[in-house]
């Protein structure tokens, strides 16, 4: 089982200065970086959760992004500290959904925010199947957590151009 201690309700146990290599030519992180950082604070939850090198080394499964939606606030530049706080949307048998956002942890200003669905995959037949008994319960349980937490209202959002 999965207590709140060991998955808080948010997650934040991701914390990263921007580094020089992060800066585009408009003076601020590059949003592909964005990415990384999403990335970072996803494999700490996935950590967390059970879902770890650990358990893609032992098991062949792991976790692939199905759908990604990223939405920018405010700018980062070079010796920013951020943290990821990370929520679970919702999780079924196959599923794990989440609503990362990037906090610039002086101001405490949220800067971007990115929702995200993941499949659990078998990975020598790469194809979608349900997660492993080992992990299903602590996903669930984790799931039960965060379903205290209000749905934010940016996920489910999508791109639209008015004609």
């Amino acid at each position: 089982m999965t207590s709140r201690e060991e998955f808080p309700c948010p997650f934040e146990r991701y914390e990263t200065d921007i580094l020089p290599e992060w800066i585009d030519i408009n003076g601020h992180m590059n949003m592909a970086y964005y990415g990384v950082v999403f990335d970072r604070g996803n494999y700490a939850a996935g950590d967390a959760l059970g879902l770890g090198a650990d358990y893609v080394e032992g098991s062949s499964h792991g976790i692939f992004a199905a759908e990604t939606h990223t939405l920018y606030f405010r700018e980062l530049h070079l010796g920013d500290r951020l943290r990821v706080r990370t929520q679970i949307v919702s999780a079924d048998t196959k599923r794990l959904h989440f609503a990362h956002e990037i906090y610039h942890i002086a101001s405490g200003e949220r800067a971007a925010a990115q929702e995200v669905m993941y499949l659990h995959v078998n990975l020598t037949s790469r194809r979608v199947t349900p997660f492993l008994d080992s992990v299903q319960p602590r996903i669930e349980a984790a799931r039960e957590i965060h379903a205290s937490l209000p749905i934010p209202d940016w996920c489910g959002r999508r791109l639209e151009a008015k004609r």
